[in-house]
């Protein structure tokens, strides 16, 4: 590198080289690294009054990275989730930039020093059975688009998929005759999940004679479903559902609170933890444990077992039973 205090040619290296062949993330996270950048040299530009192509690394300084943290939660009305995302990619930069140019040492510890938000967790959002009945029951399968948004809905749901591992899908991950799938999720963890009779059905009649390469879900146009289009369709549903089941009304139905459904009901039926994060494709048990806290019908139950007998009355009360005082004055 020419210049080694121009920023620019720093993020092409860390966008090209270093997430793709060093590190080989997934696409998803690349393209949020990517994003972060997008926000970061507008912001710090529009600070400095100067060009985004002559922006110098010592440029994005603590202060700086502070200043568009907090633009992002204020102006952009991110949650403190987001805003940590994008604080680690910009810990990510400087890393990578401290460890290939030792004159940006002090600098990427600085930087490195701008601390992550502490936040509150939120409650899981999940559905009961009967809303996600009342999920599956809205799309009209006398029609072609019903059909696939049907298998669609029940796809997520038995498998508890990603909207982003059921767009990626592909005919040669079903394995229909085992009643089984692979999906590719986070991590590049491939998981196996079994299959219900219904989804087999429905699966082996929505892809028919298609090649193995072929993905699975397609939309009206024949191209591949895309994560927003999955949103889009459980948004779309979700809001027509309203009107037969109005619980729903007060509820953010996405395809992670059908994730959330799923695991729900699986330890609600007395499957083990360690399963439904195999399930899920979880790296860590501590992940699927939150499913745990909200399982309040298995709560009831636990409680059930643990309840102490009310004490039973004596017959007689003490002091009417013969023999009682011979009983004391003999000890």
């Amino acid at each position: 590198m020419r210049d080694a205090s121009t920023l620019g040619p720093w993020i092409r290296r860390f966008l090209l080289e270093h997430l793709v062949s060093e590190r080989n993330l997934a696409a998803n996270t690349r393209r949020s690294y990517r994003d972060t950048m997008c926000q970061l040299l507008p912001f710090v530009s529009g600070r400095l009054h100067k060009a985004v192509d002559r922006l110098a690394v010592v440029d994005v300084s603590p202060h700086m990275v502070r200043e568009f943290l907090n633009d992002v939660e204020t102006h952009r009305g991110c949650g403190i989730a987001t805003r940590n995302q994008r604080l680690a990619a910009v810990h990510a930069l400087a890393r990578f930039v401290g460890e290939h140019s030792p004159e940006h040492i002090a600098w990427c510890a600085q930087v490195r020093c701008v601390p992550y938000k502490k936040g509150t967790h939120a409650a899981v959002p999940y559905l009961g059975k009967a809303e996600i009945d009342a999920l599956l029951a809205c799309p009209n399968r006398r029609t072609e688009q019903g059909r696939r948004d049907y298998v669609l809905l029940l796809f997520l749901y038995n498998t508890g998929a990603r909207a982003s591992e059921a767009s990626e899908l592909i005919v040669g991950d079903l394995h229909l005759d085992q009643a089984s799938v692979d999906i590719l999720g986070k991590g590049r963890r491939r998981r196996q999940c079994p299959l219900w009779p219904v989804t087999v059905r429905e699966l082996r009649a929505l892809v028919g004679e298609r090649s193995r390469h072929e993905h699975v879900f397609l939309n009206r146009c024949g191209q591949p479903t895309t994560r927003f289009g999955v949103h889009a369709l459980v948004e779309r549903t979700a809001a027509r559902a309203k009107a037969v089941m109005p619980s729903l009304a007060t509820k953010r139905v996405s395809p992670h609170s059908i994730r959330h459904s799923t695991a729900s009901h699986l330890l609600n039926a007395g499957v083990d933890i360690n399963t439904v994060r195999a399930w899920l494709g979880h790296a860590s048990l501590d992940t699927t444990n939150v499913y745990a806290e909200i399982d309040l019908e298995g709560k009831a139950r636990a409680l059930e077992k643990c309840e102490i007998p009310a004490a039973k009355k004596p017959s007689k009360p003490w002091h009417s039973q013969p023999h009682i005082m011979e009983f004391l004055r003999s000890l």
